[in-house]
């Protein structure tokens, strides 16, 4: 497919590398070799797309994608982002581990972020600069400003092109008042719907491409979950909707209801679940999280299947269900 309106052309099967990054939401689970041969091999199962961010375990994940990459870099088309700072003060976001994260996406901080993202991507471009989460008071810069100083970066052949993830409908139209944005990213599937009220009609719209992230609502539809399981505290599962007890057993129970359409197309739950996403749309692409090249294998296999327009509607139907 291809990405917005920049002309690049990339899988419509994207690799997320927020959990290669390891660390505290992970358990501090960090196979480094493991990890980069997951990405070394995306290219063999037909992905091109590679997504981090600085604030994937404080630019670890970076590191191990400009690890994996700086023999090959021309093949991939790269996402990071700017926007939550660890070295800076901004916006409180959140505390992983001892440390805290910061909203910041003024001009200075985001010069300061690309010089560090370059350095570990081991790169002298960024395909797309996505900003990673919007700015908020007591930190809260312009959209337009942002937009200012990004676009000035695409001119100078910095980026080149522009995303923003975590964004409002009203955002993305503050955006195209100052220029021209690629890729939006946000949470997206089955069990997540919210976004088709408004901001993925705006995206067609607009020939943004969507990127959904977190497909498979953080593995609950891929299946291999029991309805008796109780995510570790301080797992990045935990307290999460979908997870607790009553909601998970529904949504063992709908995944029960799949298993006639995994025979019939000859494929997991996990593949069925990414493929449903695929099917919203020509502009949507999706992010997998793969962490091994045996998940990546089988997650790839999603991007070959064609759901009948009918069994589109009943996986819908199953899922509004449960609302």
């Amino acid at each position: 497919m291809k990405l917005g309106k920049t002309g690049i052309d990339v899988s419509r099967i994207g690799l997320g590398t927020w959990a290669i990054g390891g660390g505290p939401a992970f358990q501090d689970s960090d196979d480094k070799s493991k990890s980069i041969a997951t990405i070394q091999q995306a290219l063999n199962y037909g992905i091109n797309f590679i997504d981090t961010a600085p604030a994937y375990n404080f630019g670890n994940s970076e590191t191990i994608v400009g690890e994996a990459l700086k023999n090959n870099r021309e093949k991939y088309t790269i996402i990071t982002k700017c926007g939550i700072t660890w070295e800076r003060k901004g916006a409180f976001f959140n505390k992983v581990g001892d440390r805290s994260l910061y909203k910041n996406l003024t001009p200075k901080s985001i010069e300061l972020e690309l010089k560090e993202s370059l350095k570990r991507l081991q790169t002298d471009y960024i395909d797309i600069y996505m900003t990673h989460w919007q700015a908020v008071e007591p930190y809260y810069t312009p959209i337009s400003e942002t937009m200012a100083y990004l676009t000035s970066l695409k001119e100078q052949g910095k980026i080149r092109g522009i995303g923003a993830a975590n964004v409002t409908a009203a955002d993305v139209r503050e955006y195209l008042k100052h220029g021209d944005l690629d890729i939006v990213q946000a949470k997206y599937s089955i069990l997540d719907r919210e976004i088709e009220t408004e901001l993925l009609p705006l995206c067609k719209e607009n020939n943004i491409t969507l990127q959904a992230y977190s497909p498979l609502a953080m593995g609950i539809l891929s299946g291999t979950i029991s309805k008796d399981y109780v995510p570790p505290k301080g797992s990045a599962r935990n307290g999460k909707k979908w997870f607790k007890p009553d909601n998970l057993a529904k949504v063992v129970a709908m995944l029960d209801k799949w298993k006639p359409l995994c025979d019939k197309y000859d494929c997991s739950m996990a593949n069925l679940a990414i493929a449903w996403i695929l099917a919203q749309g020509t502009n949507v692409n999706v992010l997998s999280g793969s962490t091994t090249p045996e998940e990546l294998a089988e997650n790839s296999k999603a991007k070959d299947i064609n759901i009948d327009l009918d069994d589109v509607k009943y996986m819908r139907k199953l899922a509004e269900e449960l609302d």
